[in-house]
């Protein structure tokens, strides 16, 4: 991944975090910043802005099967289900075939990620009734991983999968990048960055209000633009 790509990953999770709801979504606002009190569970404080419930609930599954928690958190805790309904809702572009030169294909590229998230979310579940008679969710684990294997390794694949591959490859994309750009992930690879500038960030100063549901609009700088 190029050094540009990477910087703006992590300005775009960096405006991320500090959209409310985010509670456990970790770059901006870390829930054990000395600042911050303990927010609620993810599934409790934060809505899908994009994705319907149940949805939601694959992509959060489809994540943590990605990055599992092993001896490091995974990716559901780590809150990448947020992170990917977020960036998708706002047509924010993390993988794409086209080439992002200009606003405009930024979010023609947004507008290809959520219709290829739909479909995407729609084949899997199409595939698993055709294989086992019932829809994702409702496999067990062992078929669930079956399904998934023919979509991530090379040797499994079969001429069938393709559109499903397509789909699974950017759903892995997502997954990284947001996983990536939490504190969870620098720490799972060591970034250094997390012993010299993360105890220094002053976190949030609104520790009362974690869904900053009473945060109101700047007052204006008191800058006339009528006519003298």
């Amino acid at each position: 991944m190029e050094r540009r790509e990477i910087l703006r990953y992590i300005g775009i999770a960096a405006v991320a975090g500090t959209f409310p709801g985010f509670s456990r979504w970790v770059f901006a606002c870390p829930n054990d910043h000395p600042q911050s009190t303990p927010s609620r569970s993810s599934s409790d404080s934060y809505k899908p802005l994009f994705f319907p419930p149940r949805q939601y609930r694959m992509v959060e599954h489809l994540a943590e099967m990605i990055i599992p928690e092993d001896d490091t958190p995974g990716a559901k805790q780590a809150g990448v289900a947020e992170f990917i309904d977020f960036m998708v809702a706002n047509r924010v572009p993390v993988s794409s075939s086209r080439d992002v030169r200009s606003t405009e294909d930024a979010i023609e590229a947004g507008n290809e990620a959520q219709n290829r998230f739909v479909a995407g979310l729609d084949w899997l579940n199409a595939r698993s009734h055709s294989e086992f008679g019932r829809g994702f969710m409702d496999c067990k684990p062992e078929q669930q991983n079956s399904l998934i294997e023919e979509l991530a390794y090379k040797a499994k694949f079969k001429p069938t999968t393709e559109s499903g591959r397509a789909f699974f490859q950017m759903m892995r994309d997502y997954t990284v990048v947001g996983y990536y750009t939490t504190k969870i992930g620098l720490k799972s690879i060591g970034y250094p960055g997390l012993r010299v500038v993360w105890p220094k960030m002053p976190g949030c100063a609104h520790a009362d209000d974690p869904e900053h549901a009473n945060l109101h609009e700047p007052a204006s700088s008191g800058v006339s633009t009528q006519n003298n």
